[in-house]
């Protein structure tokens, strides 16, 4: 078994759609960065891909490759997921945490949790995401920018 964390964070801008979990979440504004910005995906492929030691989001898709521009995170988790499998790797859970003052998450994990466990193909119960404040304080407090972090466990199948 092998255990990986991750963690990303972009800033909140305006004139882009905030995109989180693969879920478009009703804001006045939204992540900037080279994909459509999606921290808690980005934040879970990274904890998948160090527990596997195969590198990070930036080695396996660089924001300097225009075919990466503006895609969706969700595509780039399953192809994190075909990286695992082709390497014997099983995704035995996931855990973790939205880091934002405003929108409210709640209302939404349920459907990020199902866009996951179908990227990833794997049980919505081996998912767990949630969400939290910084009581105003730090740029995700006062609303600059919104940072996820995640952990995942991984297990080596056969050979």
């Amino acid at each position: 078994m092998r255990i990986g964390m991750g963690y990303d964070v972009h800033k909140l801008v305006e004139n882009r759609k905030l995109i989180l979990g693969g879920v478009e979440i009703p804001f006045d504004r939204g992540l900037l960065g080279h994909s459509d910005a999606d921290v808690l995906i980005h934040a879970i492929m990274d904890s998948l891909l160090g527990a596997a030691a195969l590198g990070d989001i930036g080695k396996h898709f660089p924001d300097t490759d225009e075919k990466y521009k503006g895609i969706s995170s969700i595509c780039l988790l399953e192809e994190v997921g075909n990286l695992l499998k082709q390497k014997n790797y099983e995704v035995i859970n996931i855990d973790a945490t939205i880091i934002a003052q405003k929108p409210k998450m709640a209302p939404h994990i349920c459907q990020m949790i199902k866009n996951i466990s179908a990227a990833l193909e794997i049980p919505e119960d081996s998912i767990n995401i949630k969400a939290t404040t910084e009581e105003g304080l730090g740029f995700t407090g006062s609303g600059k920018g919104i940072s996820s972090q995640s952990i995942a466990l991984i297990e080596k199948r056969g050979k």
